[in-house]
């Protein structure tokens, strides 16, 4: 059978792809991520399960780390990635173009099981489908029907054969509405953590050792970044006329060579703020405080102790559509896990320079506030740990019941 980066590479070169012939007796699985997180969360379930059953054909939406693993690519989840109601009516058609391939991958090669992993709007519907073709459908990383959409839950009971959840809230909220389900841990409480001391981080970027550290963190995405950036990069320039810090950007790996990138660069050269691609704990373990746009991040924040605050915005419709459906009390994860508001949220139209760089002088003005901070950002990454390895808790109840 001809590798998934082999594959990859005819492709690119405009070769015909090289077939890909069934065999019955190797084990089969469909596993499929949407977005970055996910992907690194797949990618080590696979490295869990590898040892058990090495002949194994893992294939279906693939990011890098999966595709390292030896996955074979249908479809690429870098496709998937995009956030906000009005922003995935442009891209319908291409996404359930995708999604066919899938289906049509299943229908092929006739797995004995299907992960899927976070990314609901596409995940649930694959759901429906796999489970009505008759396959063990488990779900890795619980979709945030607790916060809107509830209804969803019903077919989550139908179609679903096991839920990983990874907030320790989210167990019996599911249980009790009948969906099997397993609070295995956040998998990135074992994952987190910086390379670099403060001083060895200090020294590569020469920054200031003098000055206090401010990490900004806009997003992942290149929509993100987009509505995001203007307001940092107008909070940034105010902070700093008030008192001279360092500021990086924590970007990933690449990101600089990006479209988004290149449209902010005249920008970014006006600015304070050094872009460092590829080192975001250490960007954020070594920082007095984050500037953080809601999302997966704000947990990495939590887990290394770094004070933050928060913002997210969408496009206006997507806001104006999904606001009256929300119904958690917070949006920050960080806070819903709490159960209460231990980092500052600000959302959509409060996302503005002036409300931003307000903000974060209000807490690094406050020693008290970010002990108290900290301390609650403790409590929160304590709440993720079950004693074992996350990854490893899905992958031991995946071989005890799936795999013999």
């Amino acid at each position: 059978m001809a590798k998934s980066h082999e594959i990859g590479k005819a492709i690119r070169r405009g070769l015909p792809p090289i077939p890909y012939t069934l065999n019955l007796n190797r084990p089969r699985i469909l596993i499929s991520a949407g977005e970055a997180s996910g992907d690194l969360y797949a990618s080590r379930l696979i490295a869990a399960l590898r040892p058990h059953i090495p002949d194994a054909d893992f294939f279906g939406c693939a990011g890098p780390r999966m595709r390292k693993m030896g996955v074979r690519t249908i479809v690429e989840s870098e496709s998937l990635a995009v956030v906000g109601l009005a922003e995935v009516v442009a891209h319908i058609p291409r996404i359930y173009g995708e999604f066919r391939k899938l289906l049509k991958a299943s229908n092929d090669t006739k797995p004995q099981l299907a992960i899927l992993t976070d990314s609901p709007d596409f995940h649930l519907r694959l759901a429906k489908k796999l489970h009505k073709q008759g396959i063990p459908v488990l779900y890795l990383i619980a979709p945030q029907v607790w916060a809107w959409r509830e209804h969803r839950t019903h077919a989550m009971k139908r179609d679903l054969n096991h839920l990983f959840c990874i907030f320790p809230f989210e167990e019996k909220y599911f249980r009790g509405r009948g969906v099997p389900t397993t609070f295995i841990g956040h998998p990135l409480s074992r994952l987190v953590k910086p390379e670099l001391t403060k001083d060895e981080f200090f020294r590569k970027h020469r920054l200031r050792a003098e000055r206090p550290l401010i990490t900004v963190l806009p997003g992942s995405r290149s929509g993100e970044v987009a509505r995001h950036l203007p307001a940092v990069l107008d909070a940034v320039d105010r902070i700093y006329r008030q008192q001279a810090m360092n500021f990086v950007w924590a970007a990933p790996a690449g990101f600089g060579s990006s479209t988004i990138a290149q449209n902010f660069r005249s920008r970014l050269e006006q600015s304070p703020i050094q872009m460092i691609e590829g080192e975001t704990w250490d960007a954020m373990a070594h920082a007095d405080l984050a500037l953080a746009a809601s999302g997966t991040v704000t947990m990495e924040a939590a887990i290394l102790g770094t004070p933050m605050v928060t913002f997210y915005k969408v496009s206006q419709l997507s806001w104006t559509v999904g606001r009256p459906f929300v119904r958690a009390p917070f949006f920050c994860m960080v806070n819903l896990v709490a159960g209460k508001k231990i980092v500052p949220e600000l959302m959509q139209n409060e996302v503005r320079g002036d409300l931003l760089a307000e903000a974060v002088m209000a807490l690094l003005n406050n020693p008290d506030e970010l002990v108290r901070m900290r301390r609650e950002l403790g409590a929160v990454a304590a709440s993720l740990e079950t004693g074992h390895d996350p990854i490893e808790n899905a992958a031991k109840l995946i071989r005890d019941q799936y795999l013999r």
